[in-house]
């Protein structure tokens, strides 16, 4: 099952274990944030398009870590007039792993509440969801292109954070 849903002004195809480089949410780590904009579902072959958003659809998230993307360099020049300036920014953004997709009974816009259940979330996947962002780039890094489904470009060896992004933006 997957859902296409708008977070921060994108638009995101999310399934459940996907963990996704997003607009900054909040900055208490190990929250849980229920988006209900969510856009489309397909439950295994049963699609389900909302106008403008799906009726009673959700999607559980949890706040992983908040980190900045990488730098985007901003350079200026107007030629023969010697004005050049060179100036950069580095957007922050939250890492979340998404929980689960419902269809009915959905909540508020972005309801935030603590979570102290970490066991459910290490038992959906076999990567730890208590690593930092940093720990999670080198598991990127370091890990084999099967093992990394859902976000990666097929054509792609290793990913960089800003690469998983820019990937999750197109697809």
């Amino acid at each position: 099952m997957y859902a296409v849903v708008k977070i921060g002004g994108h638009q995101y195809r999310v399934s459940e274990g996907d963990v996704l480089f997003v607009d900054k949410q909040s900055d208490e780590v190990d929250q849980t944030l229920t988006f209900d904009e969510v856009l489309l579902t397909n439950d295994d072959g049963n699609v389900t398009v909302g106008q403008p958003v799906v009726e009673g659809a959700a999607v559980e998230a949890t706040l992983l870590d908040n980190v900045k993307s990488d730098k985007v360099m901003v350079f200026k020049k107007k030629r023969r007039k010697g004005y050049r300036v060179k100036r950069g920014h580095r957007q922050p953004m939250s890492q979340i792993e998404i929980n689960s997709i419902s269809t009915s009974g959905g909540g508020s816009k972005k309801k935030a509440k603590k979570s102290d259940d970490t066991e459910a979330s290490e038992s959906q996947g076999t990567v730890s969801t208590d690593m930092t962002a940093k720990e999670a780039i080198s598991h990127i890094r370091n890990t084999d292109l099967d093992d990394l489904k859902g976000f990666v470009p097929e054509d792609e060896e290793r990913v960089t954070v800003l690469d998983a992004w820019n990937s999750k933006q197109e697809g």
